[in-house]
């Protein structure tokens, strides 16, 4: 542990804390597109530490909120036909779909089997050879690769029992949209282990079309404040470019196997996200070649109609416009044991963050604070 310990150093935690209230002179937001990101932030404590005139704001990281109620429909029907075995992460069976949840149906006589990877899932398919294997492909550049990999590796060895039902994204097109919103906000602090994948190269064109300063970051307490401290000093020369701050992980060209096993398996299409809608060229799907393995092509299924719940404002806390505290229902009928959106369940989720380490910093409407919500910062006394 000495490696991170020293990224949790107490003592440069707090000089640069100060360097960055010393220098800001006027008022900043800054946005993190990662979900980690958003859990580190509050796990430690980060905005206790610097001056109010610093906002930060949690936008489209998470991959498991920013997958729509329509996919979860797909996958609860596709769960409902004879004979299939639906693998997944374990988040995404807790996330609400339109009228049940893909637990609800595990508890019924759905098989449904909670995975860490794709090549599990293909496993699956290997051992149950006279039943069909569908993997919920979520998440964006980090998990596409192993995807990817995985439909190689059936394809190599003539697997045809095995299915991907692609929701897997790429972040620039959301990053983008958000601005085109109308969100506010003076630089992007942007995701570690997806730019690891990608390289710090998709986000040029987002610095110099908005002209808005892009910093990849690494998740200790050190690595957020010092890319933070690069944008606040960006803004002051009014000089917005993409800068690697998490270079112990992060090159400019991104890992080339991992993008051209991506290249090879998947294309762009236009996708949808929870909170922005359809957008363009965001998702991936597979190429025709491996088409043979899209559960979409491959299932006949009658998907209900998707319905949002009008409480929920998931969708705009993952555009930026809204914050949990916002949610009538947060922390009231809204809690990690009974989530009504997406962004309570998954452990990368602002509200799940909130909630955990924020809550009592909050005013909650027509409720208590519940036992296990931590004060904001609780982690900051360790670093």
């Amino acid at each position: 542990m000495e490696y991170i310990d020293e990224f949790r150093d107490k003592k440069l935690v707090l000089q640069i804390a100060e360097s960055i209230n010393s220098i800001v002179e006027d008022k900043l937001t800054f946005m993190e597109v990662c979900g980690g990101h958003t859990m580190a932030i509050y796990r430690f404590g980060l905005p206790s530490l610097l001056t109010n005139k610093i906002k930060l704001l949690s936008g489209p990281g998470c991959p498991v909120c920013v997958t729509g109620k329509g996919y979860i429909d797909k996958l609860i029907a596709l769960s409902k036909l004879n004979n299939v075995i639906i693998a997944t992460f374990g988040d995404l069976v807790r996330v609400p779909g339109s009228t049940t949840t893909l637990a609800d149906k595990r508890s019924s006589n759905s098989d449904i089997r909670v995975v860490y990877s794709s090549l599990k899932a293909l496993e699956i398919a290997r051992s149950n050879p006279e039943r069909k294997v569908i993997f919920a492909g979520i998440g964006f550049e980090t998990t596409a690769p192993t995807s990817a990999a995985t439909i190689l590796e059936a394809d190599a060895e003539g697997i045809n029992n095995f299915y991907l039902l692609s929701s897997h994204k790429v972040m620039p097109p959301a990053m983008s949209a958000i601005i085109d919103d109308g969100v506010e906000i003076n630089g992007y602090l942007c995701p570690g282990h997806v730019s690891a994948i990608t390289g710090s190269r998709i986000y040029e064109p987002i610095v110099s079309k908005y002209k808005l300063g892009c910093v990849i970051s690494g998740f200790e307490p050190l690595d957020m404040l010092q890319s933070i401290y690069m944008l606040i000093k960006q803004n002051k020369k009014n000089e917005p470019r993409v800068e690697i701050q998490y270079k112990r992980a992060v090159r400019p060209e991104g890992n080339l196997k991992a993008k051209q096993i991506i290249n090879e398996v998947f294309e762009y299409r236009d996708d949808n996200w929870r909170g922005f809608g359809t957008l363009k060229l965001s998702g991936l799907t597979l190429r025709k070649k491996y088409k043979r393995f899209d559960a979409e092509k491959a299932f006949n299924i009658k998907v209900e109609k998707t319905v949002e719940n009008p409480g929920c404002i998931c969708g705009q806390i993952l555009r930026g416009v809204k914050n949990p505290k916002d949610c009538r229902l947060f922390a009231n009928i809204c809690k990690p044991e009974t989530p009504v959106g997406a962004c309570m369940v998954s452990n990368e989720g602002a509200c799940a963050a909130h909630y955990k380490y924020n809550l009592v910093n909050l005013t909650l409407k027509g409720s208590d604070i519940p036992a296990q919500g931590n004060a904001l910062g609780q982690d900051a006394r360790k670093i």
